[in-house]
């Protein structure tokens, strides 16, 4: 296995991967079958400001130890922020532990051909991220938001202006004894990511208040936003929204902007999540092979993108990364599934388990993307004598079984192919399944400041409730 990229002081990987191994092996003296050990260290800092004032700097470190041990088809999992004398008596209360639980013969390491034999390097880390200091992120924050307020005079208020960075490294052990023919795995990894977001309020007519926001979020600082564009967006976001209002309700074409797209993206994940199948709480339950969605639509998971903030070179059970096609030309390929996932269901995983320092596995994303088509953002308006353009959601009205989505939504009039007045208390609905098979147009810009991202796109009718 090659080894983790390294440079300067802050890489730890090698260090939390040997004490991942130490502990793992110790587990296996303690009499554990198996033992799965994921060691995390990081640093945050968060600088806010709320009308030109410092409201909050926070800057901290954390180090955390997850224990996962399998004893005769029994579990436990633990966690401690104590690397120290403790550990060894930590490991085997974890063991002991394990002869509590229920046994559940599923309750296995993967398949060891499928662990990562190399950790690619997908440029995650960015040293210039730690070279910001509180004082800076304030100021950053202060530039932000100044000129948030600065862009026009109806910006009367400010819920504030945030920087957030966190920094870190991560490393997985898995260690099998002879039940478990010896599996070994050990790997690790480290990241950055930092983003700047400014919240101005407007005030409206019947002494309404009207806030937006804006946001920039990369690994890298240089992919950034400046202060001060991310500040002016804010207010203009905002400020377009005054005057909103109802509108009568109607079956209209719709267009969901990134941001609102991606909530639909993220409740798309959920139905296709190999959980969510077994326990046949999905609408896509028996589905696979068939059309879910328009032949415009191409959604993948694709944890090898340098410098995506999804990337990782291996899943949560070491598994080797890999790009996996969902959904092609409106057709689902597959679901997406861990190891115990994919085992209920008589499968193999696919390299898409997460976990948290104190969790098991479960099924997650790396980036889950709704792929680019050919139709430049602009162009989506045209044509549409009359709908609405989505920009932000609200409330939770899915029913991941029957597909039934109704949400609360705002946004603007599009009249003749142009955007107009700005609209605000209606709801959105249409059966799941019809909604995605109804996209009629998708952008062609992608942009990636989260590990779920997509372009605009159409839907070609959906009621929308007003008055």
């Amino acid at each position: 296995m090659s080894k983790p990229h390294q440079t300067g002081r802050t890489d730890r990987v090698a260090e939390l991967r040997e004490l991942g191994q130490r502990v793992a092996r110790h587990a296996l003296k303690a009499g554990a079958d198996a033992a799965e050990v994921l060691v995390a260290e990081g640093m945050e800092l968060a600088a806010k400001v709320r009308l030109g004032e410092p409201e909050l700097v926070h800057e901290a470190g954390s180090k955390a130890l997850g224990l996962r041990v399998l004893r005769d088809h029994r579990v436990a999992v633990t966690y401690t922020s104590d690397f120290g004398a403790g550990l060894e008596r930590f490991v085997e209360e974890t063991v002991t532990l394990a002869e509590l639980s229920e046994p559940d013969e599923l309750n296995e390491l993967p398949d060891p051909s499928g662990y990562a034999t190399e950790i690619p390097d997908l440029d995650l880390w960015d040293e210039r991220a730690l070279s910001t200091t509180a004082h800076e992120a304030l100021e950053m924050a202060k530039e932000a938001e100044r000129a948030a307020r600065g862009f026009s005079s109806q910006v009367t208020n400010s819920e504030g202006a945030t920087y957030s960075r966190n920094v870190g490294s991560r490393a997985f052990v898995a260690l099998g004894g002879p039940k478990q023919g010896g599996a070994e795995f050990a790997g690790g990894y480290r990241g950055t990511y930092q983003s700047l977001v400014v919240e101005p309020i407007c005030d409206d007519k019947d002494g309404k208040k009207r806030n937006g926001y804006h946001w920039t979020g990369a690994r890298f600082v240089s992919a950034l936003e400046p202060p001060e564009v991310v500040g002016r967006k804010a207010a203009e976001r905002t400020a377009a929204k005054l005057g909103a209002e109802k509108i009568p309700t109607a079956t209209l074409p719709v267009v969901f902007d990134a941001d609102a797209g991606r909530g639909l993206l993220n409740a798309l994940f959920g139905v296709i999540s190999g959980g969510a199948i077994y326990r046949r709480s999905s609408y896509l339950v028996d589905r696979e092979g068939t059309e879910i969605a328009s032949p415009l639509v191409t959604i993948v998971d694709d944890p090898l993108l340098p410098r995506a903030p999804g990337s990782r070179p291996f899943d949560g059970e070491g598994l080797r990364a890999r790009r996996t096609v969902v959904v092609e030309r409106g057709q689902l390929v597959t679901y997406l599934f861990d190891t115990y996932s994919a085992r209920k269901l008589g499968r193999t995983s696919n390299g898409s388990a997460g976990r948290s320092v104190g969790g098991s596995p479960h099924v997650t994303h790396s980036n889950f993307l709704l792929q680019p088509g050919t139709t430049p953002e602009a162009e989506l308006l045209r044509g549409i004598e009359r709908g609405l353009y989505v920009t932000d959601m609200m409330g939770f009205g899915f029913n991941s079984v029957t597909g039934d989505f109704s949400r609360g939504a705002s946004g603007f009039l599009i009249e003749n192919g142009q955007l107009g007045r700005p609209v605000s208390e209606v709801t959105i609905s249409l059966n799941f399944d019809d909604l995605w098979k109804s996209i009629d147009a998708v952008g062609d810009r992608l942009e990636m400041k989260t590990s779920t991202a997509c372009p605009a796109f159409r839907v070609a009718a959906m009621t929308v409730a007003g008055y």
